[in-house]
């Protein structure tokens, strides 16, 4: 469990790192903050799009394969990163990182089987991008901001001991012996599927480019996200178990669980990013205090998102809906009337715990609503919901606070 969690969560703290030096990134590259928001933007982009390509690869090759590209990914992706010294090449390696995160995540979310198992990664998930913005402020003064955005190759870390469980049997210590994990489809082996439904996937990525730049560009975004959502509707009607199967779009429990983490995600997301310059201009605290004070609230957060998955069976489907929306509602009511920093810090408290507490609790609700050869799918296309709210959540932060 540990070794997944170390797989799938350092890739939080290199999301959030560019939280607060956004301006360091801007005058390094000759741009503005809010263009070198960009990087935040094709990171999550690459993220929300990565995931359910990941899932197929998963799905069709088996966990090694998804393991090795997302690895591939993040190391080429991160020495692009480093050595660009352009824009447009930064945000390619950026993208890359992100794409090869997905597959790891993927991997590691696969593997997890229980609400008890993704309640830890969804909370180191918390709690390492609760780190994010202070642990990238601290590495751009040390050494450059981006150092501070290679942070995801921690991830590699877990690599090989996770490489040698996958080669053992679905019931091999660490690994849970029901659940998705027993089915097949991310054991090692590759399972028998046919073509790779190719437009499948190329409308789902562009519905999702579509979506992540309404924001930023809202007519011609709108415009694009119609169209491709009307193709890919009028595509899954002819090709059902591709791409996007129709299976899992058809049950209510999978598309309640995406919709409830595509909110809160964006909901957090936007706190994110804007609660720091709310402080500064409501409160004028320093970015110091700012940074300690939101590691803080994010952190307590995220721990208590942990103790809800684990009582989340107890207390019922319903019950749990009811509380994430109830305390996002308040996070973000608060967040946008509030002037004082702790109310403002708890409102970035509240936030990530809804967040984290959704990715845990309504991923397995997603998976387990689903036929068992779709559940890698089932929690490609869930995740890509939550990220989705870590594209627009950004974007959004942008257009009212940052720009």
């Amino acid at each position: 469990m540990l070794w997944l969690a170390l797989l799938a969560t350092p890739v939080a703290a290199g999301a959030n790192a560019p939280v607060l030096i956004l301006d360091d990134m801007g005058r390094s590259l000759g741009v503005g903050a809010a263009t070198a928001a960009w990087l935040v933007t094709a990171f999550a982009w690459a993220m929300t799009v990565g995931m359910p390509l990941m899932a197929t690869l998963l799905r069709r090759r088996g966990a090694r394969a998804a393991l090795r590209v997302g690895a591939g990914l993040v190391l080429g992706g991160t020495v692009v990163l480093v050595a660009s010294p352009w824009l447009p090449l930064t945000l390619v390696g950026r993208a890359a990182q992100a794409a090869g995160a997905a597959g790891l995540i993927a991997v590691a979310m696969s593997l997890a089987g229980d609400a008890r198992r993704m309640g830890v990664i969804s909370a180191g998930f918390g709690m390492l991008g609760a780190s994010g913005p202070l642990l990238g402020e601290r590495i751009t003064e040390a050494v450059s901001w981006r150092a501070a955005l290679a942070v995801s190759m921690v991830a590699l870390l877990a690599v090989p001991a996770v490489g040698r469980h996958i080669t053992r049997a679905p019931s091999a210590e660490g690994l849970p012996a029901e659940g998705p994990t027993a089915e097949g489809p991310t054991a090692e082996g590759p399972t028998a599927e046919g073509r790779f439904d190719t437009r499948g996937a190329v409308l789902l990525a562009t519905l999702a480019t579509g979506l992540i730049l309404l924001p930023t560009y809202p007519l011609p975004a709108i415009g694009v996200a119609v169209c491709t959502a009307v193709l890919l509707a009028l595509h899954i009607r002819r090709r059902p178990d591709g791409f996007v199967p129709s299976a899992v779009l058809r049950t209510p429990v999978f598309r309640t669980a995406a919709l409830l983490a595509l909110t809160l995600s964006t909901s957090y997301f936007v706190l994110l990013f804007s609660v720091p310059r709310l402080i500064a201009r409501r409160a004028d605290w320093s970015t110091g205090a700012v940074a300690t004070g939101q590691l803080a609230a994010l952190l307590t957060g995220s721990a208590l998102a942990l103790g809800f998955a684990a009582i989340s069976a107890r207390l019922g489907r319903v019950r749990v809906r009811a509380v994430l929306l109830t305390v996002g509602t308040l996070a973000a009511t608060t967040a946008a009337w509030a002037h004082s920093a702790p109310a403002l810090l708890a409102a970035a408290g509240a936030a990530v715990f809804c967040a984290t507490g959704a990715n845990a609790t309504q991923s397995m609700d997603a998976a387990s609503a689903v036929p068992p050869t779709q559940r890698p799918t089932a929690i490609g296309l869930f995740t890509l919901g939550y990220q989705l709210g870590g594209a627009l959540g950004p974007a959004l932060a942008t257009l009212l606070v940052l720009g």
